[in-house]
């Protein structure tokens, strides 16, 4: 399996964090919980089923973070786990569809829910609108476009995370985009055949 990872100067820094990390530090998981629970937010928004709220997701992917990034084999792959472990959390609270309780926090600080709750997903009314007509569009381009939006991420970076190349990144934003605008222009549309027409020339 292919990865698409970024090669920019500041990655061998991050890339020792992640090291440390795995091997067990508690500041090192503390400053990679923090670098990347936002966009991790964004995933689950794109995964989630309505039943569930993003800030019960993101405590079980910070425990399922601390419990298991040693088993992580390639630091240069810390995104594309955390995609992983997002996209299962959120696919087995939809399938579970029960209340889950909150977990108390660990002894290691990244995963706390003082940590979590605060700035999870801030977003502007523009940003809202485009989540509430997204929801209705197929993971494929739901995920890629709250990416986008939520988070401000570039093509490399979706990429890297969704282990895609960059230009099936951008061109599932861009239909992504011609969908919401026929989302907000009619109101509705038939998903099943705007799903075939669109996955089938994705």
């Amino acid at each position: 399996m292919e990865f698409f990872v970024t090669t920019d100067p500041e990655y061998p820094a991050r890339d020792a964090v992640v090291v440390d990390a795995v091997n067990g530090d508690h500041a090192a998981m503390d400053a990679l919980w923090r670098e990347h629970r936002r966009w991790i937010a964004a995933v689950l928004l794109a995964h989630k089923s309505a039943e569930d709220h993003v800030e019960d997701l993101l405590q079980d992917v910070a425990m399922t973070f601390v419990s298991k990034i040693n088993t992580l084999r390639d630091t240069r792959h810390v995104r594309a786990w955390l995609r992983t472990v997002a996209v299962n959390v959120a696919r087995a609270a939809a399938r579970s569809r029960r209340a889950r309780p909150r977990l108390a926090p660990l002894s290691v600080d990244p995963p706390a829910a003082d940590h979590i709750g605060a700035d999870t997903v801030a977003v502007d009314d523009e940003a809202r609108r485009l989540m509430t007509l997204a929801a209705r569009l197929p993971e494929a381009y739901r995920e890629p476009l709250l990416l986008r939006a939520v988070h401000g991420m570039r093509g490399r970076q979706i990429a890297e995370i969704m282990n895609l190349a960059e230009a099936t990144v951008e061109t599932r934003i861009a239909r992504g985009r011609r969908m919401l605008r026929d989302l907000a222009r009619t109101g509705e549309f038939d998903d099943a055949a705007v799903r075939e027409h669109y996955e089938s020339t994705a």
